[in-house]
């Protein structure tokens, strides 16, 4: 009887499988079917997100008629006085052999374009190579891919560095105005590959692009991109204006990327409970000759003073941090200068006029320091403070008419003796009241 009872419950078992196993299959297949079809729809959305993306994020790049033509046919050049750049939403293919861009067009003529990739065109400058742009149709096929990328390409030259201000005006604030809506979803292709400026301006560029940059001269091939930035946009020197392409970012943005980008902590001179004083200190051109008889006496006024040297600005992070603790940056005019970026707002900034150098002090780091929000004092020289009167003589027309240099023999030789043949000795007592200003404006609550 028990054996019976165990037959019957085996067959029903048995039974029951033969039933449900086909059953079982089918629920599985069309399940799995059903979730690769999902996945497969994700995918494409997923891929249709980040081409609209990329195209909504390039419109921004030109306007007007630019703007249209790139809605038209895929490809639109922006030009200005200073900087042109070009934009692609189609797929391109660069050969980094011979920076070689080729962009796929409906047009049946030949059209080829030539970029000169870096933001400033207002003098011809060295170490900067054109990148050459070729629409092409059907009937001439581009070289195949030897690797394939996922994000758009931003092609820029890094050829005229080694000056901070050149570096953070023509190259930094230009990437930052071109790709930072990306979110950091580009590649750099990086012509005229300078190992020390990615090296100065790593901590920058990694919050910029979350991939590795591409060195043509090392890696030779032909690279494949969904889309294409050739060349970065450009506001003005050491400027940021947030009505122009791509519009929405003026300097408090771009204050807020750096702060972010080192961990800089103090926002606000308040927050910086004594005077510190960071001078810039020179020791080729334009140096300050009574250098320390100086310092004596800004301490004397009380401040501390931290003294920066030309060797101490490539380890970016390091003196970053040191100006973010300090509330008055003093220098003669040059490209030291650049680093007020660091200091909290409402901190001075203090710069020395030579002799002839009092426009250019204006324009790019005057107006630059007012649009952080610092405040700004200048201490332009005396004649008798220049050591071009020992060099010329006090009745030379290089110190009575300084102009007359730049209008009988040009602007680069009247750099040469403006900008490479000056040093000053400054008249403490009279430059002690800027420095009493600057004190006081450090230590005297405000309102």
């Amino acid at each position: 009887m028990e054996k019976g009872k165990k037959n019957f419950v085996f067959g029903v078992t048995l039974f029951a499988l033969l039933i449900f196993l086909p059953l079982m299959y089918v629920g599985v297949h069309d399940f799995l079917l059903r979730n690769k079809i999902s996945l497969d729809l994700w995918m494409q959305k997923k891929t249709m997100k980040e081409k609209e993306f990329i195209k909504l994020h390039l419109e921004r790049l030109v306007q007007g008629d630019d703007r249209r033509k790139l809605n038209d046919t895929g490809f639109a050049c922006h030009r200005s006085y200073h900087t042109n750049h070009c934009v692609s939403t189609k797929p391109v293919r660069i050969d980094t052999r011979n920076m070689t861009i080729y962009v796929p067009s409906d047009d049946h003529r030949h059209n080829e374009t030539t970029v000169w990739p870096y933001p400033w065109h207002g003098y011809e400058i060295d170490g900067v190579s054109t990148v050459r742009i070729i629409q092409h149709n059907n009937t001439t096929l581009p070289p195949p891919c030897d690797f394939h990328h996922h994000v758009p390409a931003v092609v820029f030259s890094s050829g005229h560095i080694g000056n901070t201000y050149h570096e953070i005006s023509e190259i930094i604030i230009p990437l930052f105005l071109t790709i930072k809506h990306f979110q950091s979803r580009v590649m750099f292709v990086i012509e005229d590959y300078i190992p020390s400026f990615i090296s100065k301006y790593n901590t920058i560029l990694t919050h910029l692009s979350a991939y590795k940059p591409i060195k043509p001269t090392t890696n030779s091939a032909i690279h494949c991109f969904p889309a294409l930035i050739v060349g970065l946009k450009y506001h003005g020197i050491l400027s940021l204006n947030s009505s122009d392409i791509p519009g929405g970012y003026g300097m408090p943005e771009f204050r807020h990327f750096i702060f972010d980008t080192f961990s800089l902590k103090n926002m606000n001179v308040s927050e910086i409970p004594q005077p510190r004083m960071l001078l810039l200190s020179r020791r080729f051109t334009r140096r300050i000759l009574n250098e320390d008889e100086m310092i004596a006496m800004i301490k004397d006024v009380g401040f501390q003073v931290i003294v920066v040297k030309r060797f101490d600005y490539h380890d970016m992070k390091k003196l970053s941090h040191v100006i973010n603790t300090c509330n008055v940056i003093l220098g003669v005019h040059g490209a030291g200068l650049t680093y007020g970026m660091f200091l909290p707002a409402g901190a001075v900034v203090v710069q020395i006029e030579p002799l002839d150098l009092e426009h250019y002090a204006k324009v790019i780091f005057e107006d630059n320091a007012r649009a952080m929000g610092m405040e700004y004092l200048r201490y332009k020289i005396e004649e008798e403070e220049s050591s071009l009167v020992k060099v010329f003589g006090r009745n030379s027309s290089v110190i009575t008419d300084t102009g007359s240099v730049y209008r009988k023999h040009g602007i680069m030789n009247s750099r040469d003796v403006f900008y490479d043949q000056q040093n000053v000795r400054l008249d403490l007592v009279r430059f002690r009241e800027t420095i009493v200003k600057a004190f006081s404006i450090v230590t005297v609550p405000r309102p």
